[in-house]
């Protein structure tokens, strides 16, 4: 275990070589599992008062669950999660050439919102788990992103480098550096 203030950080995040492989796994996280992508509570206001904006960049489908329910739903542990479609793709997935995407992201790179998607989302394969006394940062081991640990290998990358823009974006660049120095 590798600790960073109150964060400790699974080894694997330093030792296991990952790197998202869209073509292969055609964005599988977002359509797979059974509950929507964590959301923390401040995530739940930010998307409220940005779905009028978001909305034009999503399907029908997400639109009408995002309407009915609401942008949030609860999984079984009672946690916030991302709404789904019929029990499957997340209300915001949208389709690039078969590529599973998001629109909350999309509406981010056309700069309609200043809000760029749920940090479990950008962080994913971590998953953060909080406790009363510190937050513990963990690979979240799944087939379907075998391809991206067989190009992670190939290209060399450390999951901790490939997901260094969603750490710093969850920790910032100075507790990132100390994780830098701590791996070394």
């Amino acid at each position: 275990m590798i600790i960073i203030g109150d964060i400790m950080v699974s080894e694997e995040i330093r030792d296991i070589r990952f790197c998202c492989d869209l073509e292969k796994c055609a964005g599988a996280c977002c359509v797979e599992g059974d509950a929507g992508a964590p959301l923390e509570e401040e995530e739940i206001s930010l998307l409220e008062d940005r779905i009028d904006e978001i909305k034009p960049f999503m399907r029908k489908e997400g639109i009408e669950v995002v309407e009915k329910n609401g942008i949030f739903d609860f999984d079984m542990a009672g946690d916030y999660v991302t709404p789904l479609i019929k029990d499957k793709d997340c209300a915001f997935v949208i389709y690039n050439d078969g590529v599973a995407k998001c629109a909350i992201e999309k509406a981010w790179e056309e700069k309609k919102v200043d809000f760029q998607k749920p940090i479990s989302c950008h962080l994913y394969p971590i998953r953060i788990t909080k406790n009363e006394s510190f937050e513990a940062v963990n690979y979240h081991k799944w087939y379907i992103c075998q391809s991206a640990c067989t190009l992670g290998k190939k290209l060399q990358l450390p999951m901790y480098q490939f997901l260094k823009e969603p750490l710093i974006r969850k920790y910032g660049k100075e507790w990132y550096g100390k994780l830098v120095k701590e791996i070394g």
